[in-house]
């Protein structure tokens, strides 16, 4: 496999975990379960498939450093910089961009900087069973088996079983559904969770850009021409802004014909997209309380989630239940719990409101 390559995308800004995550220290930085940043336990689990220098990240010029220092050992030139966000359509394009002008057989897994995966054996049996069928010219995708009716969640709806192996074709790929819609979706067993983690040829994908998005197309493309000349540095950021942002769902998974889901029941995934979901990951007390760090005391209460950065801060609880209580440096974040995705609407309304040094 020496032509798989790993492609991480690290350049959000994770704001549905704020106060945690703010500017200068984004999601992918934030210890969320042991001593190791979410960065470092993603590069980590992909050592074992991919040798370092097969290790791609993109991500912005204000994050590179802090990932290097994260991860010292992976090379400088690994880091692909995106001028500004423009979506993951666009994001993978620059990847494969990066990738065909180093090796024409390249195939990538495009992967991200903020995924809970628990076990790690597995993961790496779909990697090494998606490379087999992305050689074939599939897009693969890996579908992540639903626990209950998600409406954060995007969905494939499974086809058949391929003659070879556990994939299976995909008809169609669903964007966030209503409730009601997320219960039909469990109840016929025919749909997984769109983990947004996708294996194909560098080529293979190009291809698709020139069928779907044939503007994408032709900025990536550009951009190739640069790197080919050696003078896309100071030509990418200008090129760049003619990108209209665009999901790489959106933009070519729902319309894509030749899509392989290979099911992956038993991976112990998450996003980690907002604080509810850290009650599907953390360690609970007895009446379902959550300690993130520090110390704490529960009477008559349930259900809740205690963050403080203050070492040694001791947080108390009585008499509540269901909330969210994040205590992060010049801000604290009272939530009730199931509301949590609205906390990216706080950060709307502080950026509207000119209140910077709380982002």
């Amino acid at each position: 496999m020496d032509n798989y390559y790993a492609v991480i995308m690290a350049g959000g800004g994770g704001t549905r975990l704020w106060p945690l995550s703010r500017k200068d220290r984004p999601k992918q930085f934030l210890k969320i379960i042991g001593d190791r940043s979410m960065f470092q336990i993603a590069i980590d689990r992909l050592t074992e498939i991919f040798a370092i220098d097969h290790i791609l990240v993109v991500t912005v010029a204000s994050q590179v450093e802090g990932l290097h220092q994260e991860y010292p050992s992976l090379p400088r030139e690994n880091f692909i910089l995106e001028p500004m966000p423009k979506g993951t359509a666009a994001v993978v394009g620059l990847g494969a961009a990066y990738l065909l002008e180093k090796d024409p057989d390249a195939v990538m897994a495009v992967l991200t900087a903020d995924h809970i995966i628990e076990n790690v054996d597995l993961f790496h049996l779909l990697l090494r069973n998606a490379y087999a069928y992305a050689l074939k010219g599939h897009l693969v995708t890996l579908g992540i088996e639903p626990t209950f009716a998600a409406t954060g969640y995007g969905y494939i709806h499974s086809g058949e079983k391929l003659k070879s192996g556990c994939g299976l074709q995909v008809k169609q790929f669903v964007e966030k559904p209503d409730l009601d819609t997320a219960k039909k979706y469990l109840e016929s067993k025919e749909y997984f969770w769109n983990s947004g983690m996708f294996i194909w040829q560098a080529e293979s994908i190009m291809r698709e850009f020139g069928k779907q998005m044939p503007a994408l197309d032709e900025t990536i493309n550009e951009i190739r021409s640069h790197l080919r000349k050696g003078d896309a540095e100071p030509f990418i950021p200008e090129i760049w802004q003619t990108i209209q942002p665009q999901t790489i769902d959106y933009g070519i998974m729902e319309h894509a014909e030749d899509v392989v889901v290979l099911p992956a029941k038993g991976l112990g995934w998450s996003d980690v997209g907002s604080w509810d979901s850290l009650f599907d990951i953390l360690p609970t007390d007895e009446d379902g309380n959550i300690s993130g760090s520090g110390n704490m005391i529960s009477i008559d209460s349930a259900n809740t989630l205690c963050w403080s950065e203050i070492d040694g801060k001791l947080i108390a609880l009585v008499g509540i239940e269901d909330l969210v209580i994040i205590d992060s440096g010049n801000a604290l974040l009272i939530c009730k719990k199931g509301q949590t995705q609205k906390v990216k609407e706080v950060v709307s309304r502080i950026k509207d409101q000119g209140m910077d040094t709380y982002l």
